[in-house]
């Protein structure tokens, strides 16, 4: 099985990854296409730097930074997988890699690196309405609650009558 795993530098997609070895481990034969996806150049970097092959290095340069985090995880766990860093639009660009290398399903962070988050991100939101395969979420953990102890600790004491 083939699994797309997009990575955008987020401690939420390495765990979308770890939850790929995860499954290799239990048995699940697969192979991995770690992607990350760079915006495009905007209009004020195409200005100022007016070689779009040295925007386009740039753009690869700093996927390949984010992403070095998850080469070394799936060299770790001794993992076959493909490396890709794309330019374009997010959610197309993912689209077009699922056919382009034949992925049978995508494993994701719920949400990216942006600013604004809701409770599902565009991105993903965009991947479960339009992957031709499946897409399986992974959300980040819960916030850890405050022992009892400190909460007690922080409660006012009961008045005496």
């Amino acid at each position: 099985m083939k699994l797309l795993v997009p990575i955008d530098g987020s401690e939420l997609a390495l765990q979308a990854l770890q939850h790929a070895i995860a499954l290799a481990r239990a048995g699940l034969e697969l192979e991995l296409v770690l992607a990350n996806v760079q915006e495009p150049a905007s209009a004020y970097e195409m200005l100022t730097l007016h070689d779009p092959e040295a925007l386009a290095e740039v753009a690869v340069g700093a996927g390949r930074d984010l992403m070095a985090p998850a080469v070394q995880l799936a060299d770790i766990a001794g993992l076959p997988y493909a490396e890709t860093v794309v330019v374009g639009d997010v959610v197309p660009a993912l689209l077009e890699l699922i056919e382009e290398e034949g992925c049978d399903a995508v494993i994701m962070g719920s949400h990216g690196m942006g600013l604004v988050r809701s409770a599902l991100g565009s991105v993903s939101r965009g991947m479960l309405e339009d992957a031709p395969v499946p897409v399986t979420f992974v959300k980040a953990p819960p916030e850890p609650e405050e022992d009892a102890e400190e909460a007690a600790d922080e409660a006012p004491a009961p008045e005496a009558d």
